[in-house]
């Protein structure tokens, strides 16, 4: 399908269309060889709630964003590479359904679909582009996956120290190596993790303590006397380490709209 679809008109028109929807906001996705093979509508469970985002799926790059107008409008736009992606199939809960989980380096996060047969397209496809391309690049998959943040309405209650409560004067804050929600003062750590971001984040007390055992067994091994100085102790929250993130901003969709009906199917890989 990638051969057959690449470098026609049919497919640089869908790409183009994809880049017109997101705007200045979004960047350039038309690249030589590159092949929109399908789009839909996912239910991301995000930090505050589960929230419906736009997917499309490339030969290369899965691209999500947030919807302003169906096929009209999107922002807040995600580029992944293939490469860098591993599935996981995940069992229904109470309130989703058709769920899996898209792991890569740097972040992890879970979606699900309308139905059980969407969900098995969505995972046949992506599995079958990584495969080509990890066969491509000779790359192996990702071994270290980014822990997938827990939603907030999991807990009531910080899951280190599990007393403190949550409430609206005591936040809820997520560490950055386990994705678990925790209170601030069991999280008043950060440490460089270059693998997620050229700044220290957030981290628990107990990934801290973790990730400081590790460094100093990984600085015995190259024989540095110390180790690096990766982490700040008696972190304090300030502005730029907020939790919140695009995931947060007030959504535009109408209300009322239903995501899940019968009658329509939400993705369509092209042929």
């Amino acid at each position: 399908m990638v051969d057959h679809l690449a470098n026609t008109e049919i497919n640089s028109q869908r790409i183009a269309a994809v880049e017109n929807c997101f705007g200045a906001s979004g960047q350039p996705l038309a690249l030589p060889g590159r092949v929109l093979l399908g789009e839909g509508i996912l239910t991301k469970e995000c930090r505050k709630k589960p929230k419906p985002r736009i997917f499309f799926l490339f030969n290369d790059i899965l691209v999500y964003g947030s919807i302003i107008i169906n096929k009209r409008k999107y922002n807040s736009q995600h580029i992944i590479p293939l490469e860098d992606v591993t599935l996981e199939t995940l069992p229904d809960t109470l309130q989703m359904k058709n769920r899996w989980m898209i792991k890569t380096s740097k972040k992890s996060f879970v979606v699900s679909a309308a139905s059980l047969t969407e969900r098995k397209e969505w995972i046949s496809h992506l599995e079958e582009c990584i495969r080509h391309l990890l066969s491509k690049t000779g790359r192996q998959p990702c071994r270290e996956p980014a822990a997938p943040w827990i939603p907030d309405k999991a807990t009531d209650i910080c899951m280190r120290c599990t007393h403190t409560k949550f409430s609206a004067l005591t936040r809820r804050h997520h560490c950055r190596k386990c994705g678990f929600v925790v209170c601030a003062d069991c999280s008043r750590h950060r440490f460089l993790m270059p693998r997620l971001s050229p700044k220290p984040l957030r981290v628990c007390s107990l990934c801290y303590r973790q990730l400081l055992a590790q460094e100093k067994k990984g600085a015995e091994g190259d024989g540095r006397q110390e180790p690096l100085r990766a982490a700040v102790q008696g972190y304090e929250p300030s502005s730029d380490d907020s939790d919140k993130s695009d995931e947060d901003k007030a959504e535009q969709w109408p209300a009322d709209t239903e995501f899940y009906t019968s009658e329509v199917s939400w993705s369509s890989f092209h042929s």
